[in-house]
C-alpha cells in the first residue's frame, strides 16, 4: 500500500504528520528527534550505495508521506528505527544527512544502528536516554496530575494529599510551609506549567 499523505504539523505540536490516534506510534518532527535518521538520494558517483526501501527492513510501525518526504518507523526487537526519507521514491541509492548540531553524537549512534540493520546485522540498543525511563515516566505522571489539580483550584496541600503525601494532613501551617512535601508539590506544579508552555519538546531530545 502507498504511504498516506498528510499535512505537516498539528495545532502547534511537534508532529511530522497529524496523528489519528495517539495510542499508535507517533512520528515526531525529525529536527526535534535526534534519533531520527535523515536519508537523502546519494550524489552522483555513489550509485552502489544501499537503496532505500524501508519495507525490505521488516515490519513498519508507521509510514507517512508529506510534502517534505516520507516518515517511517521500522520495528526492531532491540529498538525501533525512525527514518526520514527526503525523497520518498523507493529503490534509489541513499546517503545520510547528519546536521552538525548539539545532537550530533546521538544522530551518529542512530545512523550506526540503522546501518547495521540495513546490512543484516543486529542493530544494538537505542541511544542512552531514549525512550523515557520508567522513573521519568512516573514523574511526568505525577506532574500532570499535580498540574490538573492546581488548574482545578486545589491548594498545594490538597495536591500533596491526592498524590499520597500523608504527612500533609498532619502538619501545622508553619511546618507545612517548610516541609519537603510542599517543596515537592511546588516543583511538580512549576515543572508542569513549564512543560505545558513548550518544554514538552525537550522530551524528544536525549537526556
Amino acid at each position: 500500500m502507498p504511504p498516506k499523505r498528510r499535512s505537516r504539523g498539528a495545532g502547534g505540536y511537534p508532529f511530522a504528520t497529524a496523528p489519528d490516534d495517539l495510542s499508535d506510534p507517533v512520528i515526531w518532527r525529525p529536527e526535534l528527534t535526534a534519533v531520527t535518521v535523515i536519508l537523502e538520494v546519494a550524489p552522483d558517483g555513489f550509485e552502489t550505495a544501499a537503496p532505500g526501501d524501508p519495507r525490505a527492513l521488516g515490519a513498519l510501525l508507521a509510514d507517512e508521506a508529506g510534502i517534505d518526504g516520507r516518515h517511517v518507523i521500522v520495528a526492531d526487537a532491540a529498538g525501533e528505527h525512525r527514518l526520514w526519507l527526503r525523497d520518498p521514491q523507493p529503490g534509489r541509492p541513499l546517503a545520510a544527512v547528519i546536521p552538525l548540531d548539539k545532537d550530533f553524537i546521538t544522530r551518529i549512534a542512530s545512523l550506526l544502528r540503522f546501518h547495521r540493520r540495513l546490512f543484516g546485522r543486529a542493530a544494538g540498543p537505542l541511544p542512552r536516554g531514549w525512550p523515557l525511563t520508567t522513573y521519568r515516566l512516573a514523574r511526568l505522571d505525577l506532574m500532570l496530575r499535580a498540574l490538573d489539580l492546581r488548574n482545578g483550584g486545589a491548594t498545594y496541600r490538597q495536591i500533596a494529599v491526592e498524590l499520597g503525601r500523608e504527612d500533609a494532613t498532619k502538619l501545622s501551617a508553619s511546618d507545612w510551609k517548610m516541609s519537603a512535601s510542599r517543596s515537592f508539590v511546588v516543583r511538580l506544579v512549576r515543572d508542569g506549567i513549564a512543560m505545558m508552555n513548550g518544554d514538552y519538546r525537550k522530551l524528544l531530545r536525549i537526556r
